[in-house]
């Protein structure tokens, strides 16, 4: 019970950090421009920081090989979820403009903006490295099958996707960047100068709240009220916060991996619909208003099963 309190706590305080971005919404001292800058600023400059004072601070030359397996379990986890959400749209008979959205959302995790502050708020910052394993794994589906799938479901013609271009979106990427350059620095034994180390610790420290405060502020812009249960949304929340971490578990355990590694990885891939979901959906074409709907009952009710999730994780 002790976890399960700890889980709750941990969940309250990102309620009230997501409260704040929805307060000053509320009263108009938050709009998209603000929320604009948040964004570039969280992807761009913070988490580039996070990323390099975790893996540097939290791995060393000799883990190397064993992060290498985590991330092809991660990717592995990833497939499979992709997979039989595939299955389960074909099965609802969704609409066009609504069947790649659902599998997207059913699949891909929000690993930044929640999936961050969730993991260090529960396991402190020696998780990181552990996120940005994961984050990587997640982010290389969403950059390349997510996007397919969502531009199938659009009627806006977009450019076709190739390897290429795959690579090219993928590799300049900040997070990404940072964390090649991280593993560079670590294959290399080398270490970056106290006064470099010093400043990324204080940007880092600046992800969690501010990624809150943009998450509330996107539960402000899309509405509470407007909220409904459209076809096939209960089941994406099922396949999203229940299964997912379910096949997750099963390739820790086949591939060895436990102790905080195997909590982190399962409380990543039990998080929201990613909020890029809703972004690709409007450019595209498709249903963005199934896709905002999605993101924010899953957002409300994975403050509901993390505390379960930290009891069964013991």
């Amino acid at each position: 019970m002790e976890g399960f309190f700890n889980a709750l706590s941990a969940s309250l305080v990102l309620l009230m950090l997501m409260a704040v971005g929805y307060g000053m919404g509320h009263l108009g001292w938050m709009t998209g421009s603000e929320k604009k800058f948040i964004s570039k600023f969280i992807v761009n400059i913070a988490v580039p920081c996070n990323c390099v004072t975790g893996l540097l601070n939290n791995l060393d030359h000799d883990q190397l090989l064993e992060a290498g397996l985590m991330v092809v379990s991660a990717m592995l986890g990833v497939a499979v979820t992709l997979l039989l959400s595939l299955v389960l749209a074909t099965l609802l008979r969704l609409p066009r403009e609504r069947w790649g959205v659902f599998v997207a959302m059913s699949s891909l995790s929000n690993t930044l903006f929640i999936g961050l502050p969730v993991t260090t708020q529960l396991f402190g910052d020696v998780c990181v490295p552990y996120v940005m394993m994961y984050y990587l794994a997640n982010t290389t589906f969403l950059q390349s099958v997510g996007i397919l799938l969502i531009e199938h479901s659009g009627t806006k013609s977009g450019n076709v996707t190739t390897v290429a271009g795959f690579l090219k979106d993928l590799f300049t990427k900040p997070p990404i960047l940072a964390v090649i350059a991280s593993i560079v620095l670590l294959v290399l034994d080398l270490r970056l100068p106290g006064p470099v180390m010093t400043w990324a610790e204080y940007i880092s420290g600046s992800v969690s709240p501010l990624a809150l405060i943009y998450c509330g502020y996107i539960l402000f812009e899309l509405g509470l009220k407007n909220l409904r249960l459209m076809k096939g949304l209960p089941v994406m929340l099922v396949m999203r916060l229940g299964i997912a971490p379910v096949i997750c578990w099963l390739f820790c355990q086949m591939f060895g991996i436990g102790g905080l590694a195997r909590s982190v990885f399962i409380v990543e891939s039990a998080l929201p619909v990613v909020s890029q979901v809703p972004v690709l959906a409007g450019a595209y074409g498709a249903d963005d208003k199934y896709a905002a709907t999605g993101a924010v009952l899953s957002t409300l009710c994975s403050f509901l099963t993390i505390p379960i999730l930290m009891i069964l994780l013991g």
